[in-house]
């Protein structure tokens, strides 16, 4: 079953509304809202820069980051029964609503960075042995070696 096309400025969107709606209440530290609304500014990059795979791909890798910087914030600072408003519920109501949708979010922002022409499994700059053949070269068909030492020229005599 194949996925409709979604717009990545939609993803965007649904996750700019619902961390809003998740940062009502003064239940979160700061850093809920600093960690989501600075991926959402990443995510806008991306949408600017149709063609740079480094925007999406952070913009992918912050969403990944923010699952679990979510998990604990919820974990951390989810209050007592008796201290939960109507407010707080619905506050974080909307913080796990955004948490249970990023997974969705990542798979879809994947899938565009795959259009984009990024590769099937991500590469984070270490080389394995056999990885590259472009600088391959056989062994068995040695060169002559050159003469040494040149015979051509002499070397000055140091004293």
């Amino acid at each position: 079953m194949e996925l409709p096309a979604v717009n990545l400025k939609a993803i965007v969107l649904v996750h700019w509304l619902l961390t809003v709606w998740g940062c009502m209440n003064s239940m979160f530290p700061a850093s809920y809202a600093w960690g989501n609304f600075s991926v959402l500014a990443v995510g806008i990059w991306a949408i600017v820069q149709r063609d740079s795979l480094d925007a999406i791909m952070m913009f992918l890798t912050g969403l990944l980051l923010t699952v679990l910087t979510d998990i604990i914030h919820v974990s951390v600072f989810y209050p007592p029964n008796n201290y939960l408003t109507d407010e707080r519920r619905f506050s974080i109501g909307m913080a796990i609503f955004s948490l249970l949708l990023k997974p969705v979010s990542c798979y879809l922002v994947y899938r565009m960075y795959r259009e984009r022409g990024g590769e099937y499994t991500f590469n984070i700059g270490v080389t394995r042995a056999g990885q590259d053949r472009s600088t391959y070269e056989p062994i068995d068909q040695q060169d002559a070696p050159p003469p040494w030492p040149d015979s051509s020229k002499t070397a000055p005599q140091l004293y």
